[in-house]
């Protein structure tokens, strides 16, 4: 029977063709110069295109990241033969699943969103339909569908690869593709319209006035305990669990869920395990922006806001993403020689600071080299979108051209891929629960309890003491 892609990411072997560092700068260097041209041609307001608007420009770039992960993670490159992604060039490769995930993505929103949808069921997906409205201008018509349909994006990136992480394809794992992958897309995109109507359906409900109290709840059930009535509160902890799902994929490898020896006891803690620790680093985002900045106060605008304070806690989470992506992608997810849970810290640690340290350069340079606004809450100065499109760049880099040039890819034995799930099942029997295991839980949480109030106590003094934005 033909495997078409399935297992094609874990099992393929990519060599570096240069020893020590050299290909993972090579790397670098390329996807910056590459992320940079196709800014400029696509979203850069001074640029071709313009679609940096901010939304519709954000309205693609975050349906492209869905395309690529319903290819490769739900399809898994289906129908491409597992022969032809062995063989044949990166560069054909690339430039060949690129334009069949742009392509997909074209039909998704014009022929779907904006043209089923939004003709036939909501106006709000359909720029044409709310500009019928009285007070409507073209401008805000365009940015509130493309607000409505990159909103869907953003929940349907953190359910789609959910599924395949936390419930690793079950009950359908022993499917063959394409039924699979279709199975997981409708059960994941039901699950999606689901959470859009309880979170941000009520959101684009009071952008018209007055607002639609018959067609959505007005005002939103979470304006009391958010401080809002904006759906950004919704976005931030979605945000949070987009990239959580990545952490938990690629710099943790899955730890410590992967331990829990029952298949369903491990999937179920997996999905709302993510969603737990999402929701926590969303509420203290948040904190630390009070910490840094001063209580927010609802009524004011900008970065004293509540509303902005929530949009800005989902975009200090994508600052997480680029790094851990990089280490997984590019360095080897390093460290490995130290147990899984040193491990993950010690990745975890490299995230963080690759994070701070790319937050801070942002902010200082991309007024400059983007074509963003100056400053943090300027509606213009939208860093979720830079930062997702380079994330897409380094998809099509990794998944699509397996690291070319700097890689290249190698066809594992039958034996050798047996060898590797053994080394892995190895591996992680002699983690599992022992007579030390309740020690390291109460170090770790001790140590957890420290860092925190370290944190706490420091952030203030530390942000205060230096100025990002001059």
């Amino acid at each position: 029977m033909e495997r078409y892609g399935v297992g094609f990411l874990e099992e393929r072997k990519l060599v570096k063709r240069w020893s020590g560092p050299i290909p993972a700068l090579v790397s670098l260097v390329l996807l910056l110069a590459v992320f940079y041209a196709t800014w400029w041609i696509f979203q850069d307001p001074r640029g071709v295109m313009r679609m940096y608007t901010p939304y519709v420009g954000y309205m693609y770039c975050r349906w492209w990241l869905i395309m690529m992960i319903w290819m490769v993670y739900i399809f898994e490159f289906w129908p491409f033969r597992r022969q032809w992604l062995e063989t044949t060039h990166p560069l054909v490769k690339g430039i060949l699943l690129t334009a069949v995930s742009v392509l997909i993505l074209m039909v998704l929103i014009k022929g779907f969103f904006e043209g089923l949808l939004g003709n036939y069921g909501l106006a709000y997906f359909n720029p044409e339909q709310l500009e019928k409205l009285p007070g409507i201008t073209s401008f805000f018509a365009i940015e509130y569908a493309s607000l409505a349909i990159l909103m869907f994006a953003a929940i349907a990136s953190w359910l789609s690869p959910a599924w395949v992480v936390a419930f690793e394809n079950a009950p359908w794992d022993k499917t063959p593709q394409p039924v699979r992958g279709l199975t997981i897309l409708l059960v994941t995109f039901f699950l999606s319209t689901i959470v859009y109507f309880l979170t941000m359906h009520s959101h684009m409900g009071i952008l018209y006035h007055p607002w639609q109290y018959f067609t959505s709840i007005a005002p939103p059930y979470w304006e009391e305990f958010a401080d809002t009535v904006s759906g950004n509160f919704h976005i931030s902890w979605i945000m949070c669990c987009t990239v959580v799902v990545w952490l938990v994929e690629t710099i943790w490898k899955r730890y410590p869920f992967n331990l829990i020896r029952n298949d369903w006891l491990r999937r179920f803690a997996t999905f709302f395990g993510i969603i737990a620790i999402a929701v926590a680093l969303h509420f203290f985002l948040y904190f630390a922006q009070e910490l840094v900045w001063g209580e927010a106060v609802r009524g004011t605008r900008r970065d004293f806001a509540p509303d902005w304070r929530w949009l800005h806690v989902g975009e200090m989470a994508i600052f997480f993403l680029v790094p851990a992506l990089f280490l997984n992608f590019y360095c080897g997810n390093w460290p490995n020689k130290f147990s899984m849970p040193v491990n993950a810290a010690v990745r975890t640690l490299i995230t963080l600071a690759g994070a701070v340290a790319l937050y801070i350069v942002y902010y200082k340079i991309s007024h400059i080299f983007l074509g963003t606004q100056k400053g943090f809450s300027h509606p213009q100065q939208f860093p979720m979108i830079p930062m997702i499109w380079l994330v897409n760049i380094m998809l099509v880099h990794h998944w699509f051209m397996d690291n070319w040039p700097a890689w290249k890819l190698e066809t594992r034995t039958a034996a050798e891929v047996e060898a590797m799930h053994a080394a892995e099942q190895a591996k992680l029997a002699s983690e599992r629960p022992d007579g030390r295991w309740g020690v390291g839980l109460g170090v770790g949480a001790l140590a957890g309890v420290a860092i925190y109030f370290a944190v706490v106590k420091l952030m203030p003094t530390v942000f205060s003491s230096f100025t990002i934005i001059n």
